[in-house]
């Protein structure tokens, strides 16, 4: 599907900038002919600037570099088209315009906590947390130490998606061994924090 760009408002096409990775919106603003046609071309993200009238790259990520286009996907008319693009590291920050939306993904170790400490009141039958907290400290770190196992096998001789699931299953009971210390996630995050600044 091609774009539409002579039925638009002054040859302008609206553009989203997605994160491949994350699907977090990264910017909104437009596009021309010309502007596409160097997306495709140099495989650069770039949108057109309606106050200064000119094209201008995209930067993001840690270290502020142009944001490499993996997709364009126009809509079903050519009146829009969303640019999945992959960021060098993190993006943070580089969709304040959105507000606190981009952090979603980060609040939810906060809001899976708040669930394990409900298991951990509650102690419902049948439930794999609940099974952790009846065998135990030792069992719990046993198993922080079994699943980072796992997760440094993937890290040196694994897939990128294997790597991302043992370090997903070592950080869930890590925030289980947290709960049953009276630890909370972001009391560590307060901590590296501290240590950062």
């Amino acid at each position: 599907m091609k774009l539409n760009f002579d039925g638009n408002h002054h040859g302008l096409v609206q553009a989203v900038v997605q994160d491949k990775r994350t699907l977090k919106v990264l910017r909104m603003g437009y596009v021309n002919a010309e502007a596409y046609a160097q997306m495709e071309a140099e495989k650069v993200v770039k949108l057109y600037n309606t106050k200064s009238n000119a094209i201008e790259v995209v930067t993001g990520g840690e270290y502020f570099k142009p944001l490499a286009v993996d997709k364009l996907l126009p809509n079903e008319d050519g009146t829009a088209v969303v640019i999945s693009a992959l960021p060098e590291g993190s993006t943070t920050g580089a969709d304040t315009f959105l507000g606190n939306k981009n952090i979603e993904d980060l609040a939810f170790f906060t809001e899976l906590q708040d669930f394990i400490e409900k298991r951990y009141q509650e102690m419902p039958e049948g439930s794999y947390t609940t099974k952790l907290f009846k065998k135990g400290v030792n069992k719990m770190c046993q198993k922080v130490g079994e699943e980072t196992i796992e997760a440094i096998v993937e890290a040196t001789n694994g897939t990128k998606e294997q790597f991302i699931y043992e370090c997903s299953d070592m950080l869930y009971h890590l925030i289980v061994l947290l709960t049953y210390k009276g630890v909370r996630i972001e009391d560590l995050a307060r901590e590296l924090k501290a240590r950062h600044q």
